[in-house]
């Protein structure tokens, strides 16, 4: 694995390529479906966003209320999907990474090449261990919208993997045609 001090550059997302493994280190801003349909509303309306999304890395995920001992409660990943339709315009007013669990749509990844971004997996149905590596948590905007609020966390070696890399590369599509080769490889019989 390899650690990534966020935010991110262009340079550091250029780098990346699906498939690898990597560790997060830094300022993680946490946003579901109705914080993205206000952060575009903002932006439509011509308005300052309440955080600069330049170089940011947003994590799809509505994080619980803390436990005893920790500074949050669960933070798992949420299907990302979701979050297609305000995602290229956010893109473009340069958020480089997304967290998040699930594949996107062809927009997305069209709009993350043209903007240089990434697409990191976190792993679904691990939320409460994924919150031991958050150390900070405040609310940045929106409280009004309870755990749907963005958050804004600091992380320390969040294991993600990358999933599309800003070239279009997709684990999704090129793990499962492995898959399917490798299948068809050891041959029907031996699968069923």
């Amino acid at each position: 694995m390899e650690h990534i001090t966020l935010p991110l550059t262009r340079k550091q997302t250029a780098s990346l390529r699906a498939g690898s493994r990597q560790l997060l280190s830094g300022v993680v801003y946490t946003a579901r479906d109705a914080a993205h349909k206000r952060l575009v509303a903002i932006l439509a309306a011509g308005e300052r966003l309440p955080f600069s999304l330049a170089g940011s890395c947003i994590y799809y995920a509505g994080p619980t209320p803390p436990v005893p001992g920790r500074v949050i409660g669960a933070v798992g990943p949420t299907t990302s999907g979701r979050m297609d339709a305000y995602t290229p315009r956010l893109l473009s007013v340069g958020l480089l990474a997304m967290i998040g669990k699930g594949e996107r749509s062809d927009a997305v990844v069209s709009a993350m090449k043209k903007g240089g971004a990434v697409y990191f997996g976190a792993l679904g149905g691990a939320g409460a261990l994924l919150s031991s590596r958050v150390k900070e948590s405040q609310v940045a905007a929106f409280p009004d919208l309870g755990t749907e609020a963005i958050h804004r966390l600091v992380v320390e070696d969040f294991p993600v993997t990358v999933v599309i890399d800003c070239n279009g590369n997709n684990l999704y599509k090129t793990g499962r045609q492995a898959f399917l080769a490798w299948k068809a490889q050891i041959g029907r019989a031996q699968w069923n």
